[in-house]
């Protein structure tokens, strides 16, 4: 299990007061954690680093565009 009170949480830069704030931690060996950091006691997702590498990358093209 991961201690995630140890994490390196720094918040995305599309955060703000307006919107959904999201934060990150990769400081894990292995896996990058995201959670709601209005809510941190609610837990986070944790996925591999290339899971989430491969989410971003999909950002970028704009495949998740609407």
């Amino acid at each position: 299990m991961i201690d995630l009170s140890q994490g390196d949480w720094r918040k995305a830069s599309f955060s703000n007061g307006a919107n959904a704030c999201v934060e990150v931690a990769a400081n894990f060996p292995g896996v990058t954690a995201v959670r709601d950091s209005k809510r941190p006691d609610d837990g986070a997702l944790v996925v591999s680093k290339e899971a989430f590498s491969r989410f971003l990358g999909d950002l970028k093209e704009g495949r998740f565009d609407l």
